[in-house]
């Protein structure tokens, strides 16, 4: 900040650490179109509106975990609260638009009060539940989905309450359906044979990562995921930031290369990918797992999404699979082939037992099964 900053501002950039003030900075620029010439005053109003954010995400938080409204989350075992009151802060600070004049006055405020939803609601609850003030007609907005089937006891969830109240409402089904984790590092080991089975069998997902420099980020799969060398999903996929930034980035309508998972083939690449194109993906994980890259130059042509990783070529630290959709009901064709022998079903394993000297038991059963029958 520069010379020409009043000294209320520079008192209240006081109050952040140095590494805050750089991104703090960077909210400034963008909202006045990367001009970078905000005056003192200019900058005063909009850092009173992060530090005014902050308190209220923090009110918020407070009021959800007072009144027993987690939904089956467990703060003590997810990510840092205080960093996702930050981060939520500055993503909704950077929605506040200056006037035409390139200023930013009680109107501005007042616009981006009523037009970022977020805000109104969480204004709302402060007044309606910290204050005990009654409203007319007002009912509790539901800012958390439920979280089911997640055994939290060894687990250190990638996600923060703050970042979870800022991700559901951009799912399609918004709070419809329960969240539950299908996969994580930390409970299921580095295997990208067992992520893409969390992928495959449980409806829409949500992707997290982590690499070894901090940076969060990931994806929403619409649809369950298919093993096949052919670009799969649609439009209601989108890409996201979580570290060191909270964003979310949605397709363009360039191209339809919304999601990609493949295995075991020698002429298309192996591996996940989502957004961009072979060999240079908006996000992508080898499938030999602990690998992946981050290419937009200067943006993912799926999802206008910049580079998401620290580095375009990362190295993973942790990964989480989020199941966020009503589970799959199975066709009765699937049901009929799950009661299948995987003898019946595979001959060369049944060749191989035979070869082995193995006795084939479910044989007996089969033909008793068709005697029933």
């Amino acid at each position: 900040m520069g010379n020409s900053d009043s000294a209320m501002v520079q008192k209240r950039m006081a109050r952040f650490r140095p590494e805050e003030r750089t991104v703090i900075d960077g909210v400034f620029d963008r909202l006045q179109g990367g001009s970078g010439t905000s005056t003192g005053a200019e900058k005063s109003v909009k850092l009173e509106a992060l530090q005014f954010l902050q308190e209220l995400i923090c009110a918020v938080v407070q009021i959800l975990t007072s009144r027993g409204r987690l939904r089956g989350w467990e703060p003590g075992q997810m990510g840092d609260t205080a960093l996702g009151v930050r981060l939520l802060a500055e993503q909704l600070c950077s929605e506040l638009r200056a006037s035409e004049q390139g200023t930013c006055d009680v109107s501005c405020v007042e616009e981006w009060i009523f037009r970022v939803p977020q805000v109104s609601q969480y204004l709302e609850i402060l007044v309606a539940e910290g204050l005990n003030v009654s409203l007319n007609s007002w009912t509790a907005p539901t800012l958390l989905p439920p979280c089911k089937d997640t055994h939290w006891k060894d687990l250190k969830c990638l996600l923060d309450l703050p970042t979870l109240m800022f991700l559901a409402p951009q799912l399609p089904d918004s709070y419809s359906a329960p969240w539950r984790l299908v996969f994580s590092t930390h409970l299921h080991g580095e295997s990208f044979t067992k992520m893409a089975s969390g992928l495959m069998h449980h409806g829409p997902t949500v992707l997290l990562i982590k690499d070894t420099k901090g940076h969060v980020f990931g994806g929403f799969a619409s649809q369950a995921w298919e093993m096949k060398p052919q670009f799969q999903g649609d439009s209601r996929c989108f890409l996201f930031s979580v570290f060191p930034t909270l964003r979310v980035y949605t397709a363009t309508g360039y191209n339809e290369h919304f999601m990609y998972l493949n295995q075991h083939q020698q002429t298309m690449p192996n591996g996940l990918g989502m957004g961009g194109q072979h060999d240079y993906f908006g996000l992508w994980l080898d499938c030999d797992f602990g690998r992946g890259h981050s290419r937009a130059r200067p943006r993912c042509t799926t999802y206008g999404s910049p580079q998401l990783s620290a580095d375009e070529n990362f190295t993973l630290d942790s990964v989480e699979v989020w199941a966020v959709g009503n589970p799959p009901q199975p066709a009765e064709a699937e049901e009929e082939e799950g009661k299948k022998s995987v003898l019946n079903v595979d001959p060369e394993v049944q060749a191989m037992m035979e070869l082995t000297g193995k006795t084939l038991h479910s044989e007996g059963f089969s033909e008793l099964e068709e005697d029933f029958d």
